[in-house]
């Protein structure tokens, strides 16, 4: 599975793939054999964090 790696990018395929498919950023995660912290440490350099409770990047 190939993610996008530009940044902006990246928080657009998640949060689409967390609003469609998966009911939290860990469920993604095991499912497309994701780090995730290395999703959360790139979307941090652009100023994005997972939201739980909404279950998306903001």
């Amino acid at each position: 599975m190939t993610i996008p790696n530009d940044p902006m990018m990246l928080v657009s395929y998640i949060n689409t793939q967390l609003r469609d498919f998966y009911p939290s950023l860990t469920e993604l995660c095991k499912a497309m054999n994701l780090s995730e912290k290395e999703i959360q440490d790139k979307l941090a350099s652009i100023d994005y964090h997972y939201d739980a409770d909404k279950n998306q990047f903001i």
